[in-house]
């Protein structure tokens, strides 16, 4: 974590991945980041994967270091004060992050008309307002066609909610941006981000549009790297590994740490192409490239290949559950910077990251704790709209307010 952006006060009213992680980032770099969270709880607060008293462990991921408010959106008075804290005065401020529905009761024209300046970032499903997560905009722009084994005609869906995170870091910068804006013209904005937008122009970026357009869609390869060579292979006591040749010289150190000139020369004059100029004919004739590389690891437990391929600086890495990873490999490790033992509320001590970014040179401040919803509600009250405290109190009485609950 870093200080960079302190000064920054974010309210962020978002659930599950995309809007949270967006706030988690802004956060993470010394923003102040409010939740507006309903007084029975966010939809995500026992989302799994749960600790052992029941606690969301996602949410805790997903929220550390941001305050929370708990607010009862039902009523009338609880949107008034949710609408209140968004567009609270300051220069830094009426900086508003959500995943709420464009017309609903954070629609920014309503809140525009409390500051003029407003900036929202609205992070949605589809385009056009409708419910989308990752999910479901993958098999409706065909990634489940593309992923799993050449064999099979079942789709396959990614573990991993990719459109999520991009658009989790994609609204943070486009909020940093639309501020920017605003100092230089003193206009608000609301921008909107929807998963189905970043997954099709992400999709375009890498070409794969114009590919369809070119040639049809791409077929299933299984575990190969699609355009030049890589797959997984097993060594010689069985444990497997991933190994990739884009460049020349990942092919060359590849072709050097096994030993296999002789092989891949022979092969090269029989289909007459190189292998050393062109990533692309590693792909092409990838099954014959394959054999031989398979042949060549298969003869080797996994410590002999592993220091063969470390000693040429091959692009390479053993297969690990994330319980081996945490033990064996060094960036999980509190040495290393990147992550530090925190306790939280629910899940405990863990080990917890900051920022993934690194600025040289500057120090990092420490990570931080998730809160439990509702725990900073009479702070920020107190705080941000000046209410005292027989008001505080009076709003806890009649339930439009929530204190931390355990």
């Amino acid at each position: 974590m870093y200080d960079i952006l302190e000064g920054l006060r974010i309210v962020e009213a978002a659930s599950f991945v995309a809007g949270p992680s967006s706030g988690l980032y802004l956060q993470q770099y010394g923003a102040e980041v409010i939740r507006l969270d309903p007084v029975t709880g966010p939809p995500d607060h026992r989302r799994w994967p749960l600790s052992a008293g029941g606690d969301s462990l996602f949410w805790e991921g997903l929220n550390k270091g941001k305050k929370s408010i708990a607010v009862d959106l039902s009523r009338p008075e609880g949107r008034e004060l949710a609408a209140a804290v968004i567009t609270a005065p300051g220069e830094n401020a009426g900086l508003f992050v959500t995943n709420t529905p464009a017309t609903g009761v954070f629609a920014h024209a309503r809140l525009a008309a409390l500051r003029a300046d407003l900036i929202s970032v609205r992070v949605m499903g589809w385009g056009n307002g409708t419910s989308a997560v990752d999910y479901t905009v993958n098999p409706a722009f065909g990634v489940p066609q593309m992923t799993g084994p050449a064999d099979s005609d079942v789709p396959v869906n990614h573990v991993l909610p990719a459109w999520d995170l991009i658009a989790g870091c994609y609204a943070a910068f486009t909020l940093l941006a639309a501020e920017r804006r605003r100092r230089q013209t003193g206009a608000g904005a609301e921008v909107r981000v929807a998963l189905s937008d970043v997954a099709a122009t992400t999709l375009a970026n890498l070409g794969q549009v114009a590919e369809v357009a070119a040639g049809g869609d791409r077929p299933r390869v299984g575990n190969a790297l699609f355009g030049a060579f890589g797959r997984d292979f097993a060594c010689g006591d069985g444990r497997r590994i991933m190994v990739v040749a884009i460049t020349p010289r990942q092919w060359a150190n590849l072709v050097g740490a096994l030993d296999i000139e002789a092989a891949v020369r022979e092969l090269e004059q029989r289909l007459g192409t190189s292998f050393a100029r062109d990533e692309g004919q590693r792909f092409t004739h990838r099954e014959p490239l394959f054999a031989i590389v398979e042949r060549a690891i298969g003869r080797s437990p996994f410590d002999r290949i592993a220091t063969a391929l470390d000693e040429k600086g091959v692009c390479w890495s053993p297969y690990r559950s994330l319980t081996q990873a945490l033990r064996e490999d060094p960036v999980f490790h509190e040495a290393y910077g990147l992550f530090e033992t925190v306790h939280h509320p629910g899940g405990g001590p863990y080990a917890t990251p900051g920022s993934a970014g690194r600025f040289e040179g500057l120090s990092r401040t420490p990570a931080a704790s998730a809160p439990r919803f509702g725990a900073h509600t009479d702070e920020v009250l107190s705080s941000l709209l000046g209410l005292p405290a027989a008001e505080i109190s009076r709003l806890h009485t009649a339930g439009v307010v929530a204190g931390p609950r355990p």
